[in-house]
């Protein structure tokens, strides 16, 4: 299949380029908390909208992190980068190390916020169930957010989260994504590669926190690193939008303008 545009919205305009990808609970609006401090001097960033989610809410599928790395890879071509960095939030971490699978010499830099791992999720049977009904019953969605972020946001937040959720999504390209994200194995695609990555986690994030990360993260890439953020759960660009933004930008930044 032909690859998709990607709607998306540009942030700055520096000499680093940077793919920002959302995860799956919500489109792009996700960074809505860090763009105004973003720094557009040295990053110039393109924050995306995968198929299924936001402005493009009726496209058509696949809805996989394959066909996202290709949709992606042809953003960056629209757009004249031919090198980039990638950051990718939970579902967003899995798409951002699909397109290092598809094109390694591309990637700068990896950044995944809570990223799920290449190798995928491993659920128990009620887990699962929990996320795989999360398509239709915003209850399911609120509960996921309640757990993820620690149990103690205020309930006016989970409520909001889940409305976001239920509005920017499409469902049945909600549900499709999960199959992809949670079940898809690519780990081997990535091992070894040299890439700077680094992995910003929330300390109070039961399923993709920092041990987890030197499980996964650590063992695929070399020069790996792993950040926890100790205020955050799952959502740090609402939880701790600045610690974040500092955390990332420096990461970006590291290896100068070129």
């Amino acid at each position: 299949m032909a690859p998709f545009l990607l709607p998306h919205q540009r942030i700055g305009d520096g000499p680093h380029h940077v793919l920002a990808v959302h995860g799956w609970f919500a489109d792009r609006t996700a960074y809505a908390p860090v763009l105004a401090d973003l720094d557009g001097e040295a990053l110039g960033y393109a924050v995306v909208d995968l198929r299924g989610y936001g402005e493009a809410k009726g496209a058509p599928g696949p809805y996989t992190t394959t066909q996202a790395a290709e949709d992606l890879l042809a953003l960056a071509d629209r757009l004249g980068w031919e090198r980039f960095s990638v950051v990718g939030h939970s579902m967003g971490g899995s798409v951002a190390q699909r397109v290092l699978a598809a094109a390694p010499d591309r990637v700068r830099r990896l950044v995944g916020i809570s990223p799920v791992p290449a190798g995928g999720l491993l659920m128990p049977p009620e887990q699962w169930d929990l996320f795989a009904g999360a398509a239709g019953e915003p209850g399911n969605r609120r509960a996921i957010l309640d757990i993820t972020t620690g149990g103690n946001r205020p309930a006016a937040w989970l409520d909001r989260m889940v409305r976001r959720s239920l509005d920017r999504s499409d469902a049945t390209a909600f549900r499709a994504w999960l199959d992809s994200w949670a079940r898809e194995d690519f780990h081997a695609e990535v091992a070894g590669r040299d890439v700077p990555a680094l992995a910003v986690v929330g300390a109070l994030d039961p399923a993709l926190g920092a041990e987890l990360m030197r499980r996964t993260w650590l063992r695929c890439y070399p020069a790996g690193r792993v950040t926890e953020l100790p205020r955050a759960g799952h959502y740090a660009m609402d939880e701790t939008p600045l610690e974040l933004v500092r955390v990332v930008e420096d990461f970006l930044r590291a290896d100068g303008p070129r």
